[in-house]
């Protein structure tokens, strides 16, 4: 059972409460380039990513978010740390959020004119804890960055702005550790009611970055605690978005094109099953509705994950039966297995739209 939070809105988006778990990322480009960055925000757009957050180390930065929120179709985020000029510059700019913890940002009357220009626009405030980079005071009393200790930051936070009548929040505490990072957000999630970012920071290249954050963001999920997420990898962020969405669809969580299903292959297996999947897999990466797409190898396994299947093909020798709804539809030559299985998937994508 989903983990029950106030909703908020991101420009038009809603996040928290029944919303959809959102997908998000951050470009790796220099803001103040805006025809990259922006080239880099189609990218990410095409990938089906939701929310995207720029980096705002300078004034000059914080003025280019003006061009690059004029040319961005989804919500747009300006990451901020110790500066409190900079979050006033990106929200007259027109960002839809910022991510901005009020403890770093000095003084009371600081924070107030971040709140004041954040209450006028309707600009949600994620808090962002991360261990690397928790406060010292907590550190000394800690020892190290623990969950107790992210929480406890978070809360500070959480405080500064609830003292100033705010609470347009959103929440995140990210490790690099899993067991840190999911420790942190059960405890958070049994104390406050806002949104919660989740993420396992740091999470490293894409292939291992990409198995430490499905563990950690699907024991997350699992539990229901979770209104947006981020992968965070060392490399292209359209990448992030795909595992994003790729975690999401493997628990159910959203629907988004289709789900594939591939056994690891055996002795049995009497045809090439590695190329038959990949070349379907990638084939149909663009296919607009969530079938489910089975592609097996023997008769042990086949027949029935294929029949549960909206579409699958269970292989034999050198050739493999086509399977739609349980029902078979053909035997085809092994040769003409991923033409068969690719035709009849977008022949079925577009019967159901146009039952839609």
């Amino acid at each position: 059972m989903r983990h029950k939070t106030r909703q908020l809105k991101l420009g038009k988006l809603s996040i928290g409460g029944d919303a959809p778990i959102s997908v998000q990322s951050m470009c790796n480009t220099d803001t103040r380039n805006v025809a990259a960055t922006l080239a880099q925000i189609e990218a990410l757009q095409s990938a089906k990513c939701e929310i995207i957050r720029c980096a705002v180390p300078d004034q000059e930065a914080a003025e280019a978010l003006g061009a690059i929120k004029r040319g961005c179709q989804m919500p747009l985020i300006a990451d901020i740390h110790f500066d409190y000029k900079l979050a006033m510059t990106a929200v007259t700019n027109g960002v839809d959020g910022l991510r901005l913890n009020p403890g770093n940002i000095g003084e009371r009357w600081k924070v107030e004119e971040v709140v004041r220009i954040c209450e006028e626009r309707q600009v949600p405030i994620r808090i962002g804890v991360n261990a690397g980079s928790l406060e010292r005071e907590l550190l000394q009393k800690y020892g190290h960055p623990t969950a107790g200790a992210m929480v406890e930051s978070a809360l500070g936070h959480i405080r500064i702005l609830e003292d100033l009548n705010y609470q347009n929040i959103k929440v995140s505490l990210k490790a690099s550790d899993i067991a840190r990072t999911v420790e942190a957000y059960r405890a958070l999630a049994a104390q406050v009611d806002y949104p919660l970012h989740i993420g396992v920071t740091e999470a490293g290249t894409t292939w291992s970055g990409t198995i430490k954050s499905a563990i950690g963001l699907g024991a997350l999920l699992y539990d229901g605690i979770g209104d947006t997420l981020r992968v965070s990898l060392t490399g292209d962020p359209v990448e992030e978005v795909r595992v994003g969405w790729e975690i999401l669809k493997s628990l159910r969580l959203r629907e988004n094109g289709p789900i594939f299903v591939s056994c690891p292959t055996c002795g049995r297996c009497q045809i090439d099953l590695i190329e038959i999947a990949e070349e379907v897999e990638l084939r149909l990466h663009d296919l607009p509705q969530p079938l489910t797409i089975a592609v097996m190898g023997c008769v042990v396994n086949g027949p029935g994950e294929a029949r549960e299947a909206d579409l699958g093909i269970a292989g034999g020798l050198g050739q493999g039966i086509l399977f739609r709804h349980g029902e078979v539809v053909r035997r085809v030559p092994q040769e003409d297995l991923a033409d068969a299985l690719v035709e009849e998937a977008w022949k079925l994508a577009e019967e159901k739209r146009s039952l839609e």
